[in-house]
C-alpha cells in the first residue's frame, strides 16, 4: 500500500483542475460544437496488453542522444476507473486508480495518455506532457504501441520478446551516431550497455549506482545508462581528497577527462584550475594503473560515451 502524502494530495488536486478544465474543453458551446463523451473502456476490460513498441513521430525509439523508448508497460483495464499496471520489479499487477477525461485522455500511473487507437486486439496511445497545472493536449508525438496477449499467442503466433526488438531503422541510426563519436570522442551518446569499470588491484574498490525501478520513477530505470555513475575508493592514496567528475571513454576503452560535476565558479578561476588539474591528474594516474575500462555499446555497436565518477582517496594511516 502507497502511503499518503502532501506530494500525493497535490498531484490529486492537480488531476481535479486539470478534468475540470478538459471537461470545459469538451463542452464549450458554439455552432457546430459536440460535445465529446468520456472515452468507455468497459468493452475492454480484462484484456491483458502488453507493449511492443514505442516509437517517436520518425519511427525511431533512439534519440541522438542515445535515449531508448524502450516498451516496458504491461495493463489490464479492470474498469472505468481502474487500471493493472505490471511492476517488473513485484512481479505483479499494481492496481492504480484511472482518471478519465474529454476527447480519449486518461490519467494512470503518474501518466496522462491518449488513445489513438483502440481494439480487443490493439492499443495505440499517445503521450501527454503536463506542464505547470494544465497539459499539453498536442501531445510529445511519442507513441505506444499494445497487443493482447492472446492476440500474440493465436494469431501472431510469436512472442512479446521479439515484437519488442529494435527496427533495422534504429539500427542504422545508431551506426551513424557511432561513426561520429568515434571519430571524435566528444561526440559521445549515452550507451544502452554503459561503460564499464572494474579494479585491477586490492586497493581499490569500484561500485556502480544502480536505480531500482518503482512507482516513483514510473519503473523506468534508465538514468542507469543514460548517466552511468561509479563510486571509486582508492585505499593508501597519498592523501585524503575527493573528486567528482565526468569521464569520456572511447571505442577502445581509453579515459578522457571531461569536466567537474559541482560548481567551480563561486570559487574563482585559480580553484577551478587546481581542481580540474588534480582531478585529471588522478585519472591518468590511479585510473590508468588501476582500472580495468570496457567500452559501451547500443544494440552490439562498440562506441564513445561518458561515465560521472566520484573518487575519494583514504592516506594510509600513520603506524
Amino acid at each position: 500500500m502507497l502511503s499518503i502524502n502532501i506530494k500525493t494530495i497535490k498531484l490529486a488536486g492537480f488531476i481535479l483542475l486539470t478534468i475540470i478544465s478538459l471537461a470545459q474543453m469538451g463542452c464549450s458551446g458554439g455552432p457546430g460544437n459536440k460535445k465529446k463523451e468520456l472515452i468507455d473502456f468497459k468493452p475492454y476490460n480484462g484484456i491483458n496488453y502488453s507493449e511492443v513498441k514505442r516509437r517517436q513521430k520518425n519511427g525511431l525509439s533512439f534519440n541522438e542522444y542515445g535515449y531508448q523508448l524502450e516498451p516496458q508497460w504491461k495493463l489490464k483495464f479492470e474498469s472505468d476507473d481502474s487500471v493493472s499496471i505490471y511492476s517488473p520489479t513485484k512481479k505483479a499487477f499494481i492496481n492504480f486508480p484511472l482518471t478519465r477525461g474529454y476527447d480519449s485522455i486518461f490519467n494512470a500511473a503518474r501518466s496522462w495518455l491518449k488513445v489513438q487507437k483502440m481494439t480487443k486486439d490493439s492499443l495505440i496511445l499517445e503521450i501527454i506532457k503536463q506542464k505547470g497545472d494544465s497539459l499539453d493536449i498536442k501531445g510529445t508525438k511519442v507513441y505506444m504501441t499494445f497487443y493482447a496477449d492472446n492476440y500474440v499467442k493465436n494469431v501472431l503466433h510469436t512472442d512479446t520478446s521479439i515484437l519488442r526488438h529494435p527496427s533495422r531503422q534504429d539500427t542504422l541510426f545508431i551506426r551513424s551516431l557511432a561513426a561520429k563519436a568515434n571519430a571524435d570522442y566528444k561526440k559521445q551518446f549515452s550507451a544502452r550497455q554503459p561503460a564499464q569499470i572494474t579494479s585491477r588491484s586490492p586497493q581499490v574498490t569500484v561500485k556502480q549506482r544502480i536505480t531500482k525501478p518503482g512507482i516513483e520513477n514510473n519503473f523506468d530505470p534508465s538514468d542507469d545508462y543514460l548517466d552511468p555513475t561509479y563510486d571509486i575508493v582508492i585505499n593508501k592514496a597519498y592523501k585524503d581528497f575527493y573528486y567528482s567528475f565526468t569521464m569520456y571513454i572511447d571505442d577502445k576503452g581509453g579515459m578522457h577527462y571531461g569536466k567537474p560535476l559541482i560548481d567551480l565558479d563561486i570559487s574563482g578561476p585559480e580553484f577551478a584550475q587546481t581542481y580540474n588539474r588534480m582531478a585529471s591528474g588522478i585519472m591518468d594516474s590511479y585510473f590508468k594503473f588501476y582500472l580495468g575500462v570496457k567500452p559501451g555499446s547500443t544494440l552490439g555497436i562498440v562506441h564513445s560515451s561518458m561515465v560521472s565518477v566520484h573518487v575519494e582517496g583514504k592516506m594510509a594511516p600513520a603506524k
